[in-house]
């Protein structure tokens, strides 16, 4: 049972397009904080926004959001603002669940963290795949020990459409393309199945249109392939795209093998969306889980949840910066 409404954290929305939406209806069914305002340039939105919660107040700023005297802000806008609109409501005491990335690079997403640190405010990032029923059984069956020493990762994420919005295209904006976009899951998985190993090299390429990229700066890339070393010994293969052609919507995995067996998580028939879940042993396999699964949301509920109980700054939030720390390498 939730606790009654004027007792629950007071949230405010920055950012209500589709993944803002989305993110706010799962929190709303949560019943585990009140939306007071929201907040978004494009009045369409803002008005669709606010038929799921009648009560918030559409404002203009984020200044004005954060004098509506809010616990926490939800932040779903263009990858440049991440980390000084959290900055913002850190500074404030606000605590904070942003989109991904939550920074551009390693160094934006430090001073955020800091920040959260010295405020002592709940931060979140929507690092959803965590949150994957099949991602929650092979985390712990991985670090178990089950599958031994783990030696081998393969990531794969190929996504057959790409970006609706021109910032993503832009590299100041975005702070880089389909690495950036997906490949910042992908890493976030096979640091957080592991147990953040320190990752000791890493090679990489990136590819704008079938040409090779040689700096962050020269543009977004649409392909990008890479091998990373891991402090343990184990060597992570990535790979990422955006408009492939792979012959379906998408290629989702992560795959992890070890001395005593392996274990993936897969999409199923080219889905965003459903997953199986299987750890094997020679050539049986035994699943774990599949679809349905309404992974969505969760991380955002999670966070509403944790902050309707009233916790604040926890040391494992050092671990986005380790994840920052990976894809700087993979951009160097």
């Amino acid at each position: 049972m939730s606790a009654g409404p004027e007792k629950r954290p007071r949230v405010g929305f920055l950012g209500m397009g589709w993944i803002g939406r989305n993110r706010m209806k799962d929190i709303v069914r949560s019943e585990q904080v009140q939306v007071v305002g929201l907040c978004d340039p494009a009045a369409d939105a803002a008005r669709e926004a606010r038929a799921l919660a009648p009560g918030a107040k559409c404002v203009g700023s984020l200044d004005a959001l954060l004098d509506l005297g809010l616990d926490g802000l939800v932040i779903a806008t263009p990858s440049a603002a991440h980390a000084e609109q959290s900055l913002r409501a850190l500074e404030r005491g606000v605590a904070v669940f942003c989109q991904k990335p939550l920074g551009r690079t390693a160094g934006e997403v430090r001073r955020v963290v800091d920040a959260a640190r010295a405020a002592d405010r709940l931060l979140g990032v929507d690092l959803s795949y965590r949150f994957t029923t099949g991602m929650r059984h092979l985390h712990e069956h991985i670090q178990s020990g089950a599958l031994g020493h783990v030696y081998a990762v393969n990531l794969v994420f190929h996504n057959a459409y790409g970006p609706d919005k021109l910032w993503f295209y832009d590299p100041k904006q975005a702070g880089g393309g389909c690495v950036m976009d997906l490949g910042i899951h992908l890493v976030d998985l096979a640091l957080w199945t592991l147990g953040f190993p320190t990752v000791e090299t890493v090679s990489a390429r990136r590819f704008a249109r079938g040409q090779r990229l040689t700096s962050r700066e020269e543009g977004v890339e649409d392909f990008a392939a890479a091998q990373l070393v891991l402090g343990t010994g184990a060597c992570v293969q990535l790979a990422c795209s955006w408009k492939l052609p792979a012959g379906c919507d998408a290629v989702i995995e992560a795959a992890f093998y070890g001395t005593k067996g392996g274990a993936a998580l897969r999409n199923v028939d080219g889905s965003f969306f459903d997953f199986t879940a299987d750890v094997f042993q020679g050539t049986r396999r035994e699943r774990l889980s599949a679809p349905p699964d309404a992974w969505g949301g969760r991380a955002a509920v999670a966070w509403a949840t944790r902050l309707a109980k009233g916790e604040r700054f926890d040391v494992e939030t050092e671990r986005l910066v380790d994840v920052a720390t990976a894809l700087d390498l993979l951009y160097a």
